[in-house]
């Protein structure tokens, strides 16, 4: 039943828990246990020795800490090079927060599933849980939805059973550190992998004081991807809001207001819409697919949210009665910040979105 998956165990400086981790697997059937020594330090030594000393284990070291992202893809990567005929693979924290129970469940449902990652997701409502974790997956967690469309109930877990068919292209995931885990969420959803979560039971271990979970300097780099984005997005804003104050300015005198306000809009949209399309398919979504079907898509969005502007922005002057081109470029503002939002969505899940 468990003969055909690898399970992987990535750990930095390990305690005595990491041995009944792998006591858990072993005795529940596990036959192919492989761990990754992140680089720790020779005091912690002792539980990888430990590890080894079972025919089940294998231990890849790093001898420098290189992250937990690249922890797990020096795993895949290893798989993919001495394991050709697995079912597929699933992570597990070296700190004993997943039980072996949950670790089978989550296997059996991705051999019921076949093509699906299986993710285990806890409960962040109870009392028990560590605050900075409750804060930090509930952020995460609304942000995904709001700005990516993907509906995940625990953000942070380290518990997830991954087909085979998958590996070479988490290989490829960008990020080395925590963030990656973040990152090979976000690809689920850009290459329309398919997933699903199975309940698991909430363990905390010492209020998760062995996590080397950094939440300012890892944050930072979980919503690397966001923020660059939202830069963007800023900088095409910008160029277009600035660009149309002045073309209004210019045009004043020459052709009418509705006139000029319609031809201001559009000139100043052209302008910012390259820098944005530019921007996020080199710098944010990294898209290098070939075709040029992203270029077409992004101008079909581009003209409606222009068509969209434009209507929004006239239809809003009359509601209100606005005049005056200061009011009107604060009005376009307002109107532009509702479809940024819109945008992004559409950028994400369509203009951009990868395949396999």
């Amino acid at each position: 039943m468990l003969n055909n998956i690898t399970v992987i165990v990535p750990s930095l400086n390990p305690d005595d828990k990491l041995k009944e981790v792998v006591n858990g697997l072993r005795e529940k059937g596990f036959k192919d246990i492989l761990l990754i020594n992140d680089g720790s330090d020779d005091k912690h030594l002792e539980p990888f020795e430990y590890a080894n000393s079972f025919d089940e284990c294998e231990v890849v070291t790093h001898e420098v800490n290189k992250g937990k992202g690249r922890a797990l893809k020096t795993a895949f990567r290893h798989i993919l090079d001495t394991r050709k005929d697995i079912v597929g693979v699933i992570t597990v924290d070296g700190d004993n927060q997943h039980t072996p129970e949950d670790i089978v469940a989550c296997v059996l449902k991705m051999k019921e599933l076949g093509n699906k990652v299986v993710l285990g997701a806890r409960d962040f409502s109870g009392d028990d849980v560590p605050p900075r974790s409750k804060f930090g997956n509930n952020m995460t967690r609304r942000v995904f939805k709001m700005f990516c469309g993907i509906n995940i109930s625990d953000t942070q877990t380290g518990l997830r059973a991954i087909p085979y068919e998958y590996l070479e292209l988490f290989c490829d995931i960008k990020g080395e550190r925590y963030e990656y885990e973040t990152n090979m969420l976000l690809e689920l959803k850009e290459y329309s992998i398919p997933f699903e979560e199975v309940r698991i039971k909430t363990v905390y271990i010492e209020e998760n004081s062995s996590s080397h979970f950094n939440p300012i300097k890892d944050s930072i780099k979980i919503y690397k991807t966001i923020f660059k984005f939202l830069l963007s997005s800023m900088t095409a804003s910008l160029i277009d809001i600035g660009l149309f104050a002045i073309l209004l300015i210019v045009f004043k005198g020459f052709i009418d207001e509705k006139t000029s306000t319609t031809l201001a809009a559009v000139l100043a949209r052209v302008v910012s819409s390259l820098t944005n399309y530019t921007i996020n398919k080199k710098a944010v979504f990294g898209y290098n697919q070939n075709g040029k079907s992203s270029i077409v898509k992004y101008y079909i969005l581009a003209v409606c949210q222009m068509g969209a502007s434009v209507g929004l922005l006239h239809l809003l002057k009359i509601a209100f009665g606005v005049t005056g081109s200061f009011l009107t470029v604060v009005l376009k503002a307002i109107v532009d910040t509702i479809l940024f939002f819109i945008s992004f969505r559409i950028q994400k899940q369509w203009v951009f979105k990868k395949k396999l």
